[in-house]
């Protein structure tokens, strides 16, 4: 295993789209949906520490959740969870995490990822990281992960790539344009081209290479960071984070640097990703029945002329459900979510509504 190769964990989102399931106080990185004993980032953990030594593995979040966090991976040292004061987008927390770990090893290689994806073909996963890692060791190349798409899906970003590849890898392209989320007719020509990938969000770089980057693209939080040097991994650096936050902007990477830099590179793959953005994501991958019905768990769900729905509920409830075609139920924490799946999207609107109606009561 190599010594030079870290992880970043990004693990600092609120997951509102699986409400009432994911709270505020408790978001979906820390759920275990599919009932396999093991949460989402505990999940993601496992898979770095086949390619990374377990100090090498970091986990960025909101300072709510640091207490979950070192429940959910105990191995964790505390200099390896990076607790963010406020939330503001990816660019800061991999800025943050980069330069933290350039200060421990200049030569790192580091692959950032969210916590909340999962991933069906393990070995292709950990090979497609590997090879990103050692094409991008010592070069200034920012790397990132393509799904090949088998459908025209509206939900994802896509990346357009071109023939032109890395001197050190045939098989890593150079980038032509990241798109975001399209049309469905706009998405239908781009799996027909055959040159659009899915982004994926991971990333992989050498440390130098994305704080040079920052430095290029983003100069003013490439300073914020660059000041912290001297705290990084000492008792001072919290304070200094939490200073250093509050004078971020709210950006994205793949819009403060992906998106503008010219040394992006992109590796087609294919390994079962899902990053579990909605519940449909959540009824593709889970086990159904010969009806189409997803439901977790399954021991006191009782249902009769009902089909292709997605239910979620405490494992000790008795449900019975008559009639139902295409729905998703959840239950937790005595809040009951019932709606059509076909419109799922405006959960997020129904979650704002009731906390602007109930407050915190339903958070």
């Amino acid at each position: 295993m190599n010594k030079n190769n870290y992880a970043l964990i990004m693990a600092g989102g609120i997951g509102s789209r699986f409400w009432p399931v994911s709270r505020t106080e408790f978001p979906k990185q820390f759920i275990d949906f599919f009932g396999v004993g093991k949460t989402l980032i505990q999940s993601t953990y496992d898979r770095f520490l086949q390619i990374c030594p377990a100090e090498n593995i970091f986990v960025i979040t909101n300072e709510i959740y640091t207490d979950l966090v070192r429940e959910q991976l105990p191995a964790l040292k505390d200099n390896q969870i990076l607790a963010e004061p406020i939330m503001r987008n990816t660019a800061p927390c991999i800025a943050y995490g980069s330069m933290k770990i350039a200060e421990i090893n200049p030569e790192a290689v580091i692959v950032v990822a969210p916590s909340d994806h999962t991933i069906a073909n393990q070995p292709a996963f950990l090979k497609a990281i590997e090879q990103s890692m050692k094409a991008a060791s010592g070069s200034n190349t920012l790397i990132t992960l393509g799904i090949k798409p088998n459908r025209p899906d509206t939900g994802y970003g896509y990346i357009q790539y071109v023939d032109d590849t890395l001197e050190n890898d045939t098989e890593i392209h150079k980038v032509k344009i990241f798109t975001e989320k399209p049309n469905l007719e706009l998405a239908k020509s781009f799996i027909q081209s055959g040159d659009f990938l899915w982004n994926a969000g991971i990333f992989i770089w050498s440390a130098q290479a994305v704080i040079n980057a920052f430095e290029k693209h983003l100069p003013d939080m490439f300073d914020i960071f660059k000041n912290g040097k001297p705290h990084y991994n000492t008792l001072k650096e919290r304070e200094f984070i939490a200073q250093a936050y509050q004078l971020c902007t709210n950006i994205s990477i793949d819009f403060a640097i992906m998106e503008k830099a010219e040394n992006v590179y992109v590796l087609p793959a294919d390994f079962g990703w899902s990053d579990l953005g909605t519940w449909a994501s959540i009824y593709e991958m889970a086990e159904k029945d010969y009806v189409g019905n997803a439901v977790m768990p399954s021991e006191h769900v009782m249902m009769y002329n009902s089909a292709n729905c997605m239910v979620n509920v405490p494992k000790d409830k008795l449900v019975i459900l008559q009639g139902l075609h295409d729905y998703i139920v959840v239950e937790s924490n005595n809040t009951l979510l019932i709606c059509p799946r076909a419109e799922e999207q405006n959960v997020k609107n129904i979650v704002a509504d009731v906390k602007t109606k109930f407050g915190g009561k339903f958070n």
